[in-house]
Parts: structure tokens; sequence; C-alpha cells
């Protein structure tokens, strides 16, 4: 398995996030991003999760509710990735594909796109 520290892996999240564009960053809205080393048991391979009301699904009743929260799981990343440059692209990919469900884009269409 590739070696990567959780600061390490932090930074690369931060950078795939600073990568999408400030036209679709200033429409994100109650949105917060982690990192955790693990996803939960009942799915080890999972790379992302987004759990939240997607900007789609969001009406006049969405006030006062805790941010949506987009997790990037670092362990399963670390474990089907070769080198650094995978890690880089994988995240990139991870991030992208969880930013897009808080837009009420689904699996179907992001497996189309390349997203999957």
């Amino acid at each position: 398995m590739l070696e990567m520290t959780r600061e390490e892996f932090e930074e690369l999240v931060a950078e795939a996030l600073d990568r999408i564009p400030p036209e679709l960053t200033r429409l994100m809205d109650n949105v917060a991003v982690f990192v955790e080393d693990e996803p939960p048991a009942a799915d080890p391979e999972l790379l992302g999760l987004y759990e939240g009301t997607p900007l789609t699904e969001r009406g006049e009743w969405y006030a006062g509710v805790l941010p949506d929260r987009i997790t990037v799981y670092r362990g399963p990343t670390l474990r089907m990735c070769d080198t650094r440059e995978d890690v880089v692209a994988e995240t990139e990919v991870t991030v992208v594909h969880e930013i897009a469900h808080h837009f009420g884009i689904d699996d179907a269409r992001l497996h189309a796109l390349g997203y999957g």
C-alpha cells in the first residue's frame, strides 16, 4: 500500500477543492468537506460520501439545518493507487464526484461524464 500521511492527503483534498472553478464554488451553499481515514465498515472500498440535501432539492423549508457533509476517505484511496500521481488524480475525481452530488447530479450521470 502506498504511504501518505493524513496531513499530505488533506492537502491533496484541499488542492482538488482549489481546482474547482470559482463560478461553481460560489454556488456551493452550506457544505463542509472532511477527510477520514476509513469509510463505514459496511462499505470498505468507498472513496467519498456526500450526506445532505442537494441544492436541487432545497426549498422554502431549507433553513437552520446543519451543513451538508462531504467526506473523502484516505485508506481506500491509498490502497487502490500505485503512485502519488494516481492518488492526486483519484482524489480530484472523488472531490468532483461528491461536489456534483451537492449540485444534484446522480451517479449515472457522473459515470457517463467519467467521474464514476
